[in-house]
């Protein structure tokens, strides 16, 4: 009986290894790649772990993704950028994308950039992290496949559309606002497919119309294609009685921010043909002086946060999370005891270690 549990150094190794030997990742990028993927894993969030090696495979046999493709900055002013993804590895594109808006960031304070013609990146977190880490503001967006329907709509055109932002602490955790702005990420709902699970309501609604809990019904007219009806429903559901139609709204800013200022693909044009995933994202660093003394931000951000902290808690709980703090006690934990794998993930990664011919992985 294999056991659950791994460590996060032999899953990371792996991965890169799976990645490198069984898509064609040049070992830099199959590193980076399988970094974010485990990072993912190790905070809780194997939404975004190492079960999507479906996406990425699927990716690079439909041809919409160029394992070797090299991004590419295509016009730049001091605090800003547009660059050309050409294809390349989401995460090979975003870390070419984080560099160079953290160095313009560092040398003029800001820098915005803008990117298209990518693929899917991973966990926004990861890469609106490498500011904070710097002491700086991060922000990450990016638009997705259709997946999801505006407000009163009936068609999928919007994508889960995820929102990070991290700011800086002295001590970490950063605080880090990482969500979909629909109800739940497209990962979570392949997730409960894999492991045989029903969604909660209010998370999907099916070709009708109708509120469903089939995941794997869910997954299949999204990713057929067949029907663009249906979709992932965004945050406050389908009407504005709870809000639904502020979640669309920032779902549709951030299409504008990635798609928009890139002058790339919308949402509700990707993966209709062979040019690429054609997936956008939209970065940003800020240094904190911009605003004053950075010690003296931190300082008083960190005495919000604890205020907040210590505020009076609900009946049955005993503590209020600050946004960051889980992922990073998960990944605490997790690099000291192992990562927990499900059955679904451990099966899944066997079956593409068959289908391109590699070695299983072993605890």
């Amino acid at each position: 009986m294999r056991k659950n549990l791994i460590s996060y150094r032999k899953l990371r190794e792996y991965m890169s290894y799976m990645l490198e030997h069984g898509l064609g990742y040049p070992q830099p990028v199959a590193e980076i790649a399988a970094h974010v993927l485990v990072e993912a894993e190790a905070r809780g969030h194997p939404s975004h772990g190492v079960g999507r090696i479906k996406k990425y495979y699927e990716e690079v046999t439909d041809g919409k993704s160029n394992p070797k493709g090299k991004p590419e900055i295509v016009y730049e002013t001091p605090i800003s950028i547009v660059m050309r993804g050409n294809r390349a590895p989401g995460f090979h594109v975003a870390e070419f994308a984080m560099e160079n808006t953290i160095a313009k960031a560092k040398a003029n304070g800001t820098c915005m950039t803008a990117v298209r013609d990518s693929c899917h990146f991973g966990m926004a977190g990861y890469w609106a992290e490498l500011a904070a880490d710097q002491n700086m503001i991060g922000v990450a967006f990016t638009n997705s496949l259709r997946m999801a329907i505006p407000t009163y709509g009936r068609e999928r055109l919007l994508g889960t559309n995820p929102i990070c932002v991290a700011i800086p602490l002295k001590n970490k955790p950063h605080f880090i606002l990482d969500m979909a702005t629909t109800t739940a990420a497209m990962g979570k709902i392949e997730v409960a497919a894999r492991r045989g699970e029903t969604l909660p309501d209010g998370w999907a609604v099916d070709e009708s119309g109708l509120g469903t809990s089939e995941a794997s019904h869910v997954i299949q007219f999204i990713y057929s294609k067949q029907d663009p009806n249906g979709g992932l429903l965004f945050l406050g559901g389908a009407t504005t009685e709870l809000g639904g139609h502020k979640g669309y709204g920032l779902g549709l800013l951030v299409e504008l921010l990635t798609s928009g200022l890139s002058l790339g693909m919308p949402t509700y044009g990707t993966g209709t043909d062979q040019h690429g995933c054609q997936i956008c994202h939209y970065f940003q660093a800020t240094r904190l002086d911009l605003f004053g003394d950075a010690t003296e931000i931190q300082d008083h951000i960190a005495e919000i946060l604890e205020y907040i902290k210590n505020s009076p808690k609900a009946e049955k709980q005993d503590r209020i999370y600050i946004h960051g703090e889980k992922e990073f006690e998960r990944r605490a934990k997790a690099i000291e005891e192992g990562i927990q794998l499900d059955t679904a993930a451990w099966a899944k990664l066997d079956e593409y270690a068959d289908m391109l011919g590699l070695e299983h992985i072993v605890p």
